[in-house]
């Protein structure tokens, strides 16, 4: 069976003001840019933007992945959508463009472990256990990530699925770390360089 890993980069950055939280800088280039590469490294990847977003469309030059636009105006379940349009017995892993700290081998261990089959839905947790992202997902679930509403992403999916649910735990708390605000990167920023 094939599998998907898919970047959901189309959020508005509202809450950054003037500054679009997926081109501040991580280790020398935009963040859209390192979690892209981040998960080429894991698998097929595809995209998710928003429309008009050229600046974000030039950070991911040259990075072979499919590159598609989320339509509609309800948030996450409109990329989610977007991500998995048109897949069929394809595992998908739902990825997150505004976690930093997420690496390409919490990617490979998320996917590896999904693939030994040790749960239908996998899902990164924090070193304490807090539920968190990157989320895989058995092929089985497509028809349910493909009619998501709202803006909560595929919370309802887990919630009524729970049983299905293995979380994996990884290094600190980089599986709940998401930068919104110019206050979350101050934190970080300053955390990263202590």
């Amino acid at each position: 069976m094939s599998r998907l890993i898919v970047l959901l980069a189309a959020g508005a950055s509202s809450r950054m003001g003037d500054r679009d939280k997926l081109l501040e800088e991580v280790d020398g280039r935009p963040l859209l840019r390192l979690m892209a590469e981040r998960c080429v490294k894991g698998g097929d990847t595809r995209i998710v933007l928003g429309p008009d977003q050229p600046a974000r469309r030039a950070a991911l030059d040259g990075i072979t992945a499919e590159v598609v636009e989320a339509e509609g105006d309800d948030g996450m379940a409109a990329s989610i959508r977007a991500g998995v349009a048109g897949l069929k017995n394809t595992s998908v892993m739902i990825a997150l463009a505004d976690m930093p700290d997420i690496t390409a081998g919490d990617l490979h261990l998320l996917l590896g472990l999904h693939g030994q089959g040790i749960a239908p839905i996998v899902q990164a947790a924090s070193d304490t256990g807090t539920p968190g992202q990157p989320v895989v997902f058995a092929a089985k679930y497509l028809k349910h990530l493909a009619k998501l509403q709202g803006d909560e992403g595929a919370r309802s999916i887990l919630k009524a699925h729970a049983s299905d649910v293995a979380l994996i735990p990884l290094k600190d708390d980089r599986a709940t770390v998401d930068l919104d605000t110019p206050e979350d990167w101050a934190a970080w920023r300053a955390n990263r360089s202590s």
